[in-house]
């Protein structure tokens, strides 16, 4: 498996990763699926500000799972803060994607200069709770009842990372 940045041409497999998550699970809160113009979008404004996107692809070139930095607010004084995304292909999970995935993002994020990475979980999904676990990440809030998905209320657990970061 190839981690590596992700280029405009993994964006059809970015996409068919997330929609399928949209359509099937809590990992997101998204209802319904994004259009690849909504990606193309998104990816243009990781590019312009900063925030890395990285797929892990098979020697085909087939995208089995992605990962990005996003910005977390759009005040200033959370400038040192970003959030992150993983998502692995419904056939590809629990074969160890996803902590490929997270070491670039830890690594991008202390070269960003970030001093903390926030995840934002769905309560119930606890294969991304224990990989952010082994990461390194604890959970910091429980929110009760903030989502709406398939018919039922869900809660998101957000967890935290701080990096070793040089005052500013």
């Amino acid at each position: 498996m190839n981690i590596r940045p992700a280029t405009f041409d993994d964006l059809p497999g970015i996409l068919e990763i997330y929609n399928e998550a949209v359509l099937t699970t809590t990992a997101t809160y998204d209802v319904e699926p994004r259009t690849l113009e909504h990606r193309l979008a998104w990816f243009e404004d990781h590019a312009r500000t900063g925030h890395p996107v990285f797929v892990a692809a098979e020697a085909t070139g087939r995208v089995t799972g992605w990962s990005a930095l996003n910005s977390f607010r759009d005040r200033a004084g959370y400038r040192f803060t970003t959030e992150n995304s993983v998502y692995v292909a419904a056939s590809h999970r629990g074969k160890g994607i996803g902590k490929l995935l997270m070491p670039p993002l830890i690594t991008a994020a202390r070269a960003m200069g970030m001093h903390a990475i926030l995840a934002g979980i769905d309560a119930d999904n606890g294969a991304s709770v224990r990989l952010h676990t082994a990461f390194g990440f604890v959970e910091v809030a429980r929110l009760k009842q903030v989502g709406f998905k398939f018919n039922r209320w869900l809660d998101v657990i957000y967890m935290e990372l701080l990096l070793e970061t040089r005052g500013k």
